[in-house]
């Protein structure tokens, strides 16, 4: 039976937030951002081991204690200048244990509210997907598309239109591949589509919010807090 690991690329600055520290080290609830974001996955049966690449000269994460994460998690300072370089070195890390019909998720360190539910609904809808997919929503609200000075210059369709998330599943060969034939894409699938494939949309939850703003990180907290 494949087995399912995780990557978490967190080797990123968070400069839209605009904090002194990078986003997966804010506070939340106590805790810097990322450990919820990591103890979700850590805590998934089906999970197997997850690594965490971050910033070769990171100096936050030695500041805390992991430790009550248990032995799933191992750290990797490989990270790249981009999110893809930092998934790809994060798939040689994994090389060691990984075989190319294993599943690889990787998952967003601003992504903290991720459930139990949504990974078992991502599992149960690809498992024999021959591609893979990512949790994703349809948009809700209308689209507009901003000119140079800022004012609406059209109003586009929503029909089929979906807004990504993650985790985004696929096998370890297979997305390997994928990201040393693409690498200037934003997320996984990006690169998987770029082979010519097709990701499958596995429905997710608005509040899977990744954050990016100081607003989202108030809306995370509440989130947590309501499933406590």
């Amino acid at each position: 039976m494949p087995r399912h690991y995780a990557i978490v690329p967190a080797a990123g600055s968070g400069s839209r937030f605009g904090a002194e520290k990078p986003k997966q080290y804010l506070d939340l609830l106590g805790r810097p951002l990322i450990f919820h974001t990591l103890a979700a996955l850590v805590a998934c049966p089906d999970i197997e081991r997850v690594w965490v690449v971050l910033a070769p000269d990171d100096p936050w994460w030695p500041r805390y204690d992991w430790s009550e994460l248990g032995a799933k998690l191992e750290t990797v300072r490989c990270g790249g200048e981009t999110r893809a370089e930092s998934v790809a070195n994060g798939l040689q890390a994994a090389s060691m244990v990984a075989a190319d019909d294993d599943w690889i998720l990787v998952h967003d360190a601003a992504r903290p509210c991720l459930s139990a539910s949504m990974l078992d609904a991502l599992f149960a809808d690809l498992a024999s997907d021959p591609v893979g997919g990512i949790l994703a929503v349809p948009v809700a609200d209308t689209v507009k598309r901003a000119d140079a000075d800022q004012r609406v210059a059209a109003t586009e369709p929503r029909d089929g239109l979906w807004q990504a998330q993650t985790p985004q599943m696929f096998r370890y060969g297979l997305l390997g591949e994928a990201l040393a034939k693409c690498r200037a894409v934003t997320d996984e699938a990006g690169a998987v589509e770029a082979l010519g494939l097709k990701p499958k949309l596995v429905r997710g939850d608005a509040t899977n919010l990744k954050v990016t703003y100081p607003a989202d990180l108030a809306l995370a907290a509440m989130i947590l807090r309501a499933r406590k």
